[in-house]
């Protein structure tokens, strides 16, 4: 024996402050008898703990290679070469199908049946007389009525201030109040016919309103016509347009969806319940046959006891309690 230290793994025990530092031991006559127990204690426990290694992760291992290998081969020789014969032959098939036969004929007739014809309709029966109807009357409002209206305001206006009210002040201011008092009596006959004058003016002022107010409307009473008219004509144009081509496009559309959509539909179906629905329902059943019997025997058999046996050797060194 020498005086060099001998550096030793802490043993199981109490627990204390530093207790994964290394200790120290020197050695002395007393304790050389008990070190060399301790040094054959542990390629005990490491052989005990290698043999319950090889005896329960090496069958697990292997079991667990050949589960993996089994559904690498089930995916290869069966999943893989299902999925690509579906998709070549019944997915890619129907998907050119659908477009061809259903998509593209559904949008040509959207476009050239219903669209451009309702299209053509509203700007031609519909939109367009309504803006000449709408010129129209802003036409017959400005020329018809707003303009006599301004121009007979300004002629009243004139008459009234050139031929009534100037002769009138004119009148009174030099020929009514200077002689009123000497030429009262003279001047009565010439007041009683400027008088008959005036009423014979308004007269006819009065004539020319309820003329032009009564032409007005005799036009606006037109235009209203007019627009009923010709709102009703377009309805009649619109009900007979949906009589002649919406209802037999409907028809046809309904007779080409029965007659090429649904037995196409339900092709597919029948095809999906002769073809896909057994895969599956076999898939199912030696899934349930194969893979959860197995996997139940493993956790039973040796998942369980493997760990129930590495708690007991962790029990049995003391790392778990």
């Amino acid at each position: 024996m020498t005086d060099r230290p001998i550096v030793h793994s802490p043993l199981p025990g109490p627990p204390s402050e530093n207790r994964g530092a290394p200790t120290v031991v020197r050695p002395t006559p007393s304790t050389v008898g008990m070190a060399e127990p301790a040094a054959v204690a542990l390629p005990l426990v490491a052989a005990v703990a290698r043999g319950v290694a090889l005896v329960v992760v090496l069958p697990v291992r292997l079991l667990w290679e050949l589960i993996a290998a089994a559904g690498r081969l089930v995916y290869r020789s069966l999943l893989s070469p299902v999925g690509r014969f579906l998709h070549r032959w019944l997915l890619s098939p129907l998907s050119w199908a659908l477009h061809r036969l259903l998509w593209v004929p559904l949008v040509w007739c959207a476009r050239n049946l219903l669209w451009l014809p309702l299209r053509w309709v509203a700007l031609t029966l519909v939109w367009l007389p309504l803006v000449w109807l709408g010129r129209g009357l802003a036409w017959a409002a400005r020329t018809l009525i707003w303009q006599p209206l301004v121009w007979l305001a300004y002629g009243i206006a004139w008459v009234a201030g050139t031929l009534v009210w100037a002769p009138l002040v004119w009148l009174v201011e030099r020929l009514v109040l200077p002689p009123l008092r000497w030429l009262g009596a003279a001047l009565a006959p010439v007041g009683r016919l400027l008088w008959r004058g005036v009423g014979v003016l308004a007269g006819a002022v009065r004539a020319a309103l309820v003329g032009l107010v009564r032409g007005t409307w005799w036009v606006v009473v037109g235009f209203g016509r007019l627009v009923v008219g010709a709102w009703r004509a377009a309805g009649r144009v619109l009900r007979l347009l949906h009589r002649l081509r919406l209802l037999p496009l409907g028809r046809g559309l309904r007779w080409v969806w029965r007659h090429t959509v649904l037995p196409l539909v339900r092709g597919v179906q029948w095809v999906w319940s002769v073809t896909v629905v057994p895969v599956a329902h076999g898939l199912g059943v030696a899934w349930r046959a194969t893979v959860v019997p197995a996997a139940r025997w493993t956790r039973r058999a040796v998942l369980d006891p493997a760990r129930l046996a590495y708690r007991e050797v962790l029990r049995a060194l003391g790392l778990r309690r």
